[in-house]
């Protein structure tokens, strides 16, 4: 089918009433960025397109495999071994052939988030849980070049969101990540800072989760749950409407427990009941213990090894 200004303008027709036209005409000129396309941002990536976002730069060094079936919107038995990010790109094209993409099929560091963030009108959070070193990078670059950020968490049966106001409060303040932290601690302040609580036992076999091997239980509807209340936010903030309500506001949703949680932390969650979520996290999930543990051994062995050569 030869793609018309007129078929572009009915692909989008229903969006019409809760947008106007003015606003669709201004989202098709946007860019989001969106670093992760396996869980939760390939299904923000797909959602943003159905809504006439125009233009996107993404990124992701995995393919695709058996395990990602069961929640990724771009896994299926013919993309098995293929490239997330260059698939999610091909589908957005076949969504709207107009679309401009710029696809990182590595991985986001210090040598190349400049330039993915380098156009970027907003930056939407698809990294994985327990990558929080890229997850720390993007979101200081984002609030260094100006850019909103918006990340949401599945966890559990439901989903958090939190908007970052580059003007507001950063990531580190708001999540209570400072130096020093080992990796592990750095891992539960984020996800102590996305919950309103730990995940209830009955819902969730603490076993399951492994954060040695980088694991954890994951339902489709909780990602397709955080993939629109953070389009919904996106929406929210590209068209600059009245309502936007960044950290240390904090939202989570729970569908299954009927349960809608709205928090504010205006000293970030440092507070005495966070402190307690951390500390029953690191006696629920000892695979958390043991990865905090190892990385202060080997500061400790690096730091020795380090020290003044003994006297002969």
């Amino acid at each position: 089918m030869f793609w018309t200004k007129t078929l572009r303008e009915e692909a989008v027709s229903r969006n019409i009433g809760l947008i106007s036209r003015e606003e669709q005409e201004r989202l098709g000129q946007v860019t989001v960025a969106i670093a992760g396309m396996g869980a939760v941002g390939g299904h923000h990536l797909i959602a943003l397109a159905r809504m006439g976002i125009g233009k996107f730069v993404i990124a992701d060094p995995d393919v695709y495999e058996t395990l990602n079936l069961h929640r990724q919107a771009g896994a299926f038995i013919h993309t098995i071994g293929r490239k997330k990010a260059e698939v999610m790109a091909e589908m957005v094209r076949q969504i709207n052939p107009d679309a401009e993409i710029k696809v990182f099929s590595e991985a986001i560091g210090e040598d190349n988030v400049d330039e993915f963030l380098e156009t970027a009108d907003l930056y939407l959070d698809g990294v994985d849980f327990f990558q929080i070193d890229a997850r720390q990078l993007i979101f200081k670059k984002a609030r260094e070049k100006g850019i909103f950020a918006i990340t949401a968490g599945p966890i559990g049966y439901g989903s958090s969101v939190q908007v970052f106001d580059p003007n507001g409060m950063s990531f580190e303040k708001y999540f209570g990540i400072k130096p020093g932290m080992t990796r592990a601690e750095r891992i539960i302040a984020f996800g102590i800072g996305i919950l309103p609580s730990l995940p209830k036992r009955r819902q969730m076999d603490p076993s399951a989760v492994d954060f040695e091997k980088e694991k954890g239980p994951a339902l489709v509807s909780a990602i397709m749950m955080s993939s629109s209340v953070i389009v919904t936010e996106t929406l929210r903030v590209l068209l600059k409407r009245e309502g936007v309500r960044c950290v240390p506001h904090n939202y989570y949703f729970d569908p299954y427990g009927r349960k809608y949680h709205r928090g504010f932390a205006p000293f970030g969650r440092v507070r005495l009941r966070d402190r307690i979520m951390k500390w029953m996290a690191y006696r629920r999930y000892p695979s958390l213990k043991r990865l905090h543990d190892a990385e202060v051994r080997s500061r400790r062995e690096e730091a020795f090894g380090m020290g003044v050569p003994a006297m002969q």
